[in-house]
């Protein structure tokens, strides 16, 4: 199973230190070997450890729609992952 880490600090005075976040990553490796992530923006810090199964070499994190405006992090399967990426 796959570990996902995070926080939001929308009053931080300038741009968050990224180790903290980094170091909650880290905590996360043995749940997911395979892949991690870690990126703050807007206040925001994602963060991810994936253990791949499915899509192995395509399946990045965090994921954004069209413009980049949304950003998801998540642990589930798409089953109609096929038609989505038509």
């Amino acid at each position: 199973m796959c570990g996902i880490a995070g926080f939001a600090d929308f009053h931080a005075p300038s741009a968050p230190d990224t180790s903290c976040l980094e170091a909650m990553v880290a905590t996360l490796t043995h749940r997911g070997p395979d892949a991690g992530s870690a990126e703050i923006l807007a206040g925001v810090g994602l963060g991810m450890r994936r253990l791949s199964i499915i899509d192995v070499a395509g399946g990045r994190q965090p994921v954004y729609n069209e413009d980049r405006s949304v950003r998801v992090i998540f642990n589930g399967e798409i089953y109609n992952f096929r038609e989505l990426r038509r």
